[in-house]
Parts: C-alpha cells; sequence; structure tokens
C-alpha cells in the first residue's frame, strides 16, 4: 500500500513509518525541513517537503496514496491565539487530506487523545471532550469519523498522554527528564494522579491496522498502561514494547518478545480504572493494544 502521512518525523510518526516499512508498504512523508527530510529517508520514507498549511501539497500527497494517516500538529502553546491557530490549520488540513478520498474507500486515520471518564477507566466509547483550547481537535476527528457515508474508511487512535521510547516522550517523559537534571522528582499534590501510557512502538503497529482493517467511524485507544500514578513515573521501568517491532528494534523491544501475527479486534471496554485519570485499554491482560495474538 502506498501512504502518505504526516507527522512521520517526530517520536510516534518515526515509530509509525518504521513499522510500515516493515510491513512492506511504501511511505511519502510530509516534511517540513531538509532535517525532518533526512530522517524520512533514513526511515525508508520519501520525503514531500511541505506542511500542513501547503493544502495543495496534502491533498497531492492523499491523491497519489492508497491510504492516509495524520499525525502532525503545531504544537505551538505560547498563547490562546497561537493554540487556536495550531487547531484551525489542523481543522484545514484534514479537510485538504480528506478531499481526494472522497468516493474511494480508502482509509484516513487520524489521532486524538484519550478522553476522561470520572471514576472509571475510559473507553472507545466515551466521546471526546470539545471543549478548551484544543476542543476543536476532537471536532476535526469526529469530521474524519462522520465521512463514511461519503466513501472514506475514516478511523482514529486515541493516544494516551504518555507515549514513551527510549525514556522519552510524553508528560512523564518531561517528569523524568527533569527528575534526572535535578534530582528532584517533582509531581502535583500528593502525586496520586493516573495517567495511561503506552510505548510508541506498539502505538505504531495500531496505527498498522487502523490503516490496513479499521472500520470506518471506529476509534482505537492506543493503551498499555491503563494508570501510572504521576509520582511513580520516574521510578516505575518504562514497559517495553508488547509487540516487537521491525527486526532493528527487536534490542530495544526488550528480551523474549518477538514477531507474531496480529489483527485488530472490535473496541473492547477498558478494566476498571481507579480514578478519572485512566484510559482502557482494548483486550485481556497480557495482549498487546488493540490487537489479539492468536
Amino acid at each position: 500500500m502506498k501512504v502518505f502521512i504526516t507527522g512521520g518525523t517526530g517520536l510516534i510518526g518515526s515509530a509509525v513509518v518504521a513499522e510500515l516499512v516493515a510491513a512492506g508498504h511504501t511511505v511519502t512523508a510530509l516534511s517540513r525541513s531538509a532535517s525532518s527530510a533526512e530522517r524520512a529517508e533514513a526511515a525508508g520514507a520519501t520525503p514531500l517537503r511541505g506542511s500542513l498549511t501547503d493544502l495543495e501539497f496534502l491533498r497531492a500527497g492523499a491523491e497519489e496514496a492508497d491510504g492516509v494517516i495524520h499525525l502532525a500538529f503545531g504544537n505551538d502553546f505560547s498563547s490562546p491565539e497561537a493554540i487556536a491557530r495550531d487547531v484551525t490549520e489542523e481543522a484545514e488540513a484534514l479537510a485538504a487530506l480528506a478531499d481526494p478520498l472522497i468516493g474511494t474507500g480508502r482509509p484516513l486515520v487520524t489521532v486524538s487523545g484519550t478522553p476522561v471518564a470520572p471514576g472509571r477507566a475510559a473507553t472507545e466509547e466515551d466521546p471526546l471532550p470539545t471543549e478548551g483550547p484544543v476542543g476543536g481537535r476532537s471536532d476535526s476527528v469526529a469530521r474524519v469519523l462522520a465521512l463514511a457515508p461519503r466513501g472514506v474508511r475514516g478511523s482514529a487512535v486515541r493516544l494516551p498522554r504518555t507515549v514513551h521510547h527510549d525514556g522519552q516522550g510524553g508528560f512523564a517523559g518531561l517528569l523524568t527528564e527533569y527528575a534526572r537534571r535535578t534530582g528532584v522528582a517533582g509531581y502535583p499534590g500528593d502525586g496520586a494522579q493516573r495517567w495511561p501510557a503506552v510505548h510508541a512502538l506498539d502505538a505504531a503497529v495500531l496505527f498498522r491496522l487502523a490503516l490496513e482493517e479499521a472500520p470506518a467511524g471506529s476509534s482505537w485507544h492506543a493503551v498499555a498502561d491503563e494508570g501510572v500514578a504521576v509520582r511513580d513515573g520516574d521510578r516505575t521501568p518504562a514497559r517495553p514494547p508488547r509487540r516487537a517491532g521491525p527486526p532493528g528494534d527487536l534490542r530495544a523491544a526488550g528480551p523474549g518478545l518477538r514477531h507474531r501475527p496480529a489483527r485488530l479486534r472490535r473496541p473492547y471496554p477498558g478494566r476498571a480504572g481507579l480514578d478519572p485519570g485512566p484510559a482502557g485499554a482494548p483486550g485481556r491482560p497480557g495482549e498487546p493494544p488493540g490487537l489479539t495474538v492468536p
């Protein structure tokens, strides 16, 4: 499959590109700079120079692809105006990516965060929040999922607050880096807040499976650890990926892991959470997030 991806050179996107290439897909990655283009090429993708604001580039990339994965976001949180601008740019970018896919049945996989469900673990049945500074991103996801009657197989992978790889990534990664630099483990209040988490290589598998198999209008939680207390984030060993990544990543995956066949399962309600923080992972204990291993 020819795949066009935005945000393909970040911590999550680079893992997704590696997963796609290892599975035999041909990947074109939107690249905003020369350095990101070099990273895309090193990962086995063909770079397409441009940004989320280059709507004609986005349409062209989607037009030539058999499927699209959208991961990019401006990430300028310097002011409310900057955030609003990024949200608007993403909405326009998703519309541009979707336009060439209408009537083709081709997939468009987008990304969101996991929602909050007070008193229990959130599941895929819970709606995304539409309030707050980035609430408009949820509206953009909803528009993608609503494209099924127009012949687009839209789906969404919901990422937790921490997506980690090699000790980096997410809010927990920021707190851990701070603790390493200062010798002080800081957290709000008593640190009992719980954040869900997933290894980037596991999340990458779910993005690939969503591209290949997800039904139109479906959402999937990329969650392995349903709720890690903030106070434990810098001293809890990061879970290695449950499903080994491409051969070059086997050492990072941890001992004893190997490639095993996997397929998408229906979203399955998460196991009970302990407070408003956790997000439920679809699957039984011991299975990769969102996957069934025969």
